[in-house]
């Protein structure tokens, strides 16, 4: 670090920056000069706008962008259910079931006939995309690539799509990325994309936020640099297909999935400009914040990209990381302590392990629930070694990576989920040899 070195190279040319304003062109003259839409565009493009926020909200947060294709999105036929599609067979309309339970699972085994929608398998959430508020967290396996002439979108909220397993290729509308383990994409609501796998079988894990969009956290006393800085958040640029072969669009639309046929090749704007588009960000850029001298700090200083809910200070959904860096403080209890909270935390590992303790590799993958209020903390083993260790510089080093999606939400889960065939146990069972202090009198 500070970049991840990756085995496979990335084949696309990126806009730098994040939440600013971009212009992008695969032609001189696609976007008009001193106006967006002329009464005629050069080639006779057909200029559109994406609006991801209302038109009078305050200008530092405004989202839209202007595209300019070579036919309007307006070019297909009426949407209907797709009943029969795998997405919707899974939990179209199931009843999320809230317990305070911690849940761990092993990881998901990799379905080789399934491409990223058809294996895109809800864990659970809250809240109601049709009224913009909430989340909802999904897991996706994929064997093969989506098919050519496909396209995918959610109307209900930006995705925040992070790897764990293969590369995916997302062409989006806007153009394309490559998205390995250790990068984290964004797609946001209504922006269709296909994805291909040019590295073989894909696993990893989707947040959905129904509300607002994605931020960088406010800095504080950090000052004015650190965490995940505003120069390493890549964009795409402008990159069109010609075709006349149709596009079949899925769009999730209130928690359902709708197709409809485009006529000709859906990805097909020349040149764009505005604030609302699709980025990626690499983890391994993350400048991570630590206690060097005592105790444990609060996982909000690993925070890469926040969606802030109308209590300040309070999120709807933080993305969190917890990477490569030293452990230092002296004199201190290291690993998280025994806790509840009142946000819930869903973790997954990456790779390696999330802490100095070395993890199985078959784990990798593994995934959890900490509900709010939901107590949990080390297992026995690991506060026995923590309160015995020689407390020395560790480093956490490339080899591990894991994350965690925190929400002030209560969090309830799918049937789908306790179909995961191995449930692992929580800390509750892994805290079941701990014995019992006597204070003398």
């Amino acid at each position: 670090m500070p970049v991840t070195n990756f085995s496979l190279e990335d084949p696309f040319e990126y806009l730098a920056g994040f939440n600013a304003w971009h212009q992008t062109e695969t032609a001189p003259g696609i976007i008009p000069q001193g106006t967006t839409f002329l009464q005629k565009g050069k080639y006779g493009v057909y200029p559109e706008r994406v609006s991801g926020t209302s038109f009078t909200v305050p200008r530092k947060d405004s989202k839209q962008t202007f595209l300019y294709r070579l036919l309007p999105s307006t070019c297909h036929d009426e949407f209907i259910e797709a009943i029969d599609h795998p997405f919707n067979a899974s939990f179209a309309h199931e009843a999320l079931n809230f317990k305070p339970n911690q849940s761990m699972w092993a990881p998901i085994q990799i379905t080789e006939e399934d491409d990223f929608v058809t294996g895109l398998r809800l864990i659970g959430g809250a809240g109601e995309p049709t009224m913009k508020k909430g989340v909802a967290y999904y897991a996706y396996t994929a064997g093969k690539s989506m098919p050519k002439n496909q396209a995918f979108d959610s109307a209900d909220g930006d995705m925040c799509i992070v790897p764990q397993k293969g590369t995916l290729d997302i062409r989006t509308e806007m153009g394309n990325l490559r998205v390995r383990p250790y990068e984290i994409c964004v797609v946001p609501r209504g922006i269709r994309f296909h994805v291909s796998l040019p590295d073989g079988p894909a696993r990893g894990f989707i947040l959905e936020t129904f509300a607002g969009h994605f931020e960088l956290p406010e800095l504080g006393p950090i000052g004015s640099y650190g965490l995940a800085n505003v120069r390493d958040f890549e964009v795409p640029k402008a990159s069109f297909v010609d075709t006349d072969e149709d596009t079949e669009l899925l769009s999730k639309f209130a928690g359902t999935l709708h197709r409809a046929t485009y006529r000709g090749g859906i990805f097909n704007v020349a040149g764009w400009h505005g604030t609302y588009y699709p980025f990626k960000y690499d983890l391994g850029k993350f400048n991570a914040m630590g206690s060097i001298s005592y105790d444990h700090p609060d996982p909000s200083i690993a925070t890469v990209l926040t969606c802030a809910s109308e209590v300040p200070g309070q999120a709807v959904a933080d993305i969190v990381v917890f990477g490569p860096r030293w452990v230092v403080f002296e004199n201190s209890f290291r690993p998280p302590r025994y806790h509840r909270n009142t946000m819930s935390e869903f973790i997954f590992l990456v790779k390696g392990s999330f802490g100095p303790e070395p993890m199985p590799a078959h784990l990798e993958g593994m995934f959890g629930l900490s509900n709010t209020m939901s107590a949990h903390g080390p297992s026995a083993a690991t506060y026995d070694h923590a309160t015995s260790e020689e407390l020395v510089p560790q480093r956490i080093d490339e080899k591990n990576m894991g994350l965690m999606f925190e929400s002030c939400y209560q969090i309830g889960t799918t049937k789908w989920v306790d179909t995961v065939p191995t449930k692992m146990a929580a800390s509750p069972a892994g805290t079941a040899n701990l014995q019992k202090v006597h204070i003398p009198e």
